[in-house]
């Protein structure tokens, strides 16, 4: 059975700067472990082989990856964020669509306040005030160091 599932990032030159961007943003994140690459690697030197990060609790992995793609992100996968009110929710919409794009902007679509971005590094969000995963299972804390 997998030890875990974890969103993995795949950038191309930006993964330190949209760690930064997340921690500037959302409380409580943490870097747990960051590699570059060095001299004669395959990626360019000084960029991130390899971080991972906790982002509100939610494990991640994030590289700059050594190769260039003809994909990038998508919205058909997203992180899906539960702000604590109205203020929060326009506070990080702001913030997360400042050089991206809002693919649905703040409302109340009949599930409560809501919003969904791409940050200026493509990565689809997905905001709501209150929480959609009420499955009366209590919550899991992450942890590990």
């Amino acid at each position: 059975m997998p030890k875990r599932v974890t969103p993995f990032l795949m950038f191309e030159g930006d993964a330190d700067d949209a760690i930064a961007l997340y921690a500037s943003i959302f409380e409580d994140v943490a870097v747990l472990s960051h590699e570059r690459y060095g001299p004669g690697e395959a990626g360019a030197e000084g960029t991130v082989k390899q971080a991972v990060f906790r982002l509100r609790g939610q494990r991640l992995i994030a590289i700059d990856s050594p190769a260039s793609h003809d994909f990038t992100f998508t919205p058909s996968f997203s992180l899906f964020v539960e702000c604590e009110d109205a203020e929060e929710l326009g506070f990080i919409l702001e913030r997360l669509s400042d050089g991206g794009e809002v693919l649905m902007p703040r409302d109340d679509y009949g599930f409560g306040l809501f919003a969904w971005c791409n940050d200026r590094f493509g990565v689809s969000w997905q905001l709501l005030v209150g929480s959609v995963l009420d499955d009366g299972a209590p919550e899991e804390a992450e942890a590990e160091s």
